[in-house]
């Protein structure tokens, strides 16, 4: 069984009771949520990981991706990357390898981790197929759907699923035409299958057998965006809003299957749009978890677009997304290096927790914390509410103040402190 077969039956799971424990929130709550597939739950039958719930009504999580490239092969260092991010805060991982032994560093990551892992396997068939005979055209559907099945039964917890990508959808970018093209890796295998083979893409054709896997395994799809900008210029256009259309109907056989599912959503957006993206993908896809690719708000800062993305993610979580996938400050640039994924996670985690003040899913008393702390101006307490507590006592311990209480920053002029022993201290009769 599911969990959203579970649901629809009464069963409260182990996993959502261990969800609405993590969240705060009522059993009943999730049983419903999940039921309805507002919530999913992403946890593999072959999976031995602490469950993570990803919706309505719950915090916004964060997934950093990791992976080997044609360029970069190194397993040991992809393993590293990965409990960064376990230790920086990260929610999910996504195993996206592309370079070496596909199945192997798959595994490793599988074995490695307490987090729910997910995966592309577009890319593996792709990719197979490319070194045994020179291009992707040549996949044929068999190992479209034998590289889901495999990854299924590896333990893969939820897998980006290229099936809303069909002739219609195609049809409309072609004839809108676009600045940056298509930037989907695995929107551009299926869609060169597409064109070169004069066929329609089988995820789309033969859903139901995509849904079987995920069924027998309890993998949760989400359908994956490939009709996404790359480009500010090309957001929120009519490809884009025709594959939302393809997505919803997705979504529904989905549920009715039995299959728990979430959608993605668009990589470049401007901030001014990220709201109505929300609200249509909502509407059009039956209120299904929304998993936001960034996003990017503008594409200027190259370098720094882990903190483009951080602005995003808070616009995001606020407007209603459910899970955000990081921007690591080598997008668009370079394979991440581990110091780059540490960065990316905790920028989205900025983000995603800014979101979700704004949104209610926590009302700052974090951040009261933080104001009592530093307004008596205990610094430990400062370090462990900090989201980064090693980064915070870092930076004050490399330019130390003459005065302990203080910092370098204000010295022997820090407003907390003078404040405090003129204001807060004793009684003022002009104050009465």
């Amino acid at each position: 069984m599911t969990q959203i077969s579970d649901a629809k039956k009464g069963i409260l799971t182990e996993e959502m009771k261990i969800v609405a424990e993590k969240e705060g929130v009522s059993e009943d709550f999730i049983l419903k949520s999940v039921a309805e597939g507002t919530i999913v739950i992403p946890k593999n039958i072959n999976h031995d990981i602490i469950p993570s719930g990803i919706g309505a009504g719950l915090r916004t999580k964060v997934n950093a991706t990791i992976g080997t490239s044609t360029d970069i092969v190194n397993f040991d260092e992809e393993e590293l990357k990965a409990q960064i991010a376990i230790d920086a805060g990260a929610d999910c991982l996504m195993e996206l390898s592309i370079g070496g032994d596909m199945d192997e560093i798959r595994r490793r990551i599988l074995k490695m981790s307490p987090l729910p892992v997910g995966s592309v396997p577009i890319y593996q068939a792709a990719i197979e197929t490319i070194r045994e005979q020179g291009a992707a055209i040549y996949m044929d559907e068999d190992i479209m759907f034998n590289t889901i099945e495999k990854q299924a039964k590896d333990g893969i917890d939820f897998m980006a699923i290229h099936s809303s990508i069909n002739i219609e959808t195609l049809t409309r970018l072609k004839t809108q035409g676009r600045v940056a093209g298509l930037v989907s890796r695995g929107g551009a295998f299926i869609s060169s299958w597409i064109v070169e083979n004069e066929l329609e893409n089988p995820l789309y054709k033969n859903f139901d057998y995509v849904l079987e896997i995920a069924k027998e395994y309890d993998v949760v799809l989400s359908l994956a965006n490939g009709m996404r900008a790359g480009a500010i210029a090309d957001s929120t256009d009519r490809a884009q809003v025709q594959e939302l259309i393809v997505l919803g109907e997705l979504i529904d056989r989905s549920r009715d299957f039995g299959v728990q599912c979430m959608i993605e959503g668009p990589g470049h957006i401007p901030i001014n749009e990220i709201p109505a993206n929300v609200m249509i993908q909502k509407k059009l896809c039956s209120q299904a978890p929304f998993y936001m690719l960034g996003p990017i708000v503008c594409d200027i800062a190259p370098g720094y677009d882990h903190i483009v993305s951080a602005i995003g993610a808070a616009e995001s979580a606020k407007a209603g997304a459910d899970f955000i996938c990081y921007v690591t400050p080598a997008e668009h640039l370079a394979l991440p290096s581990p110091e780059d994924v540490k960065e990316g996670v905790i920028a989205t985690r900025i983000g995603a927790y800014a979101g979700d003040m704004a949104k209610g899913v926590h009302n700052g008393e974090r951040d009261l914390e933080m104001a009592y702390a530093r307004k008596n101006l205990d610094w430990e307490e400062q370090y462990r509410i900090a989201i980064t507590p090693d980064v915070a006592r870092a930076k004050r311990d490399a330019r130390p103040p003459e005065d302990s209480d203080a910092c370098t920053m204000c010295g022997n002029f820090c407003a907390v402190k003078l404040v405090n022993e003129w204001l807060d201290s004793g009684d003022h009769d002009i104050l009465k």
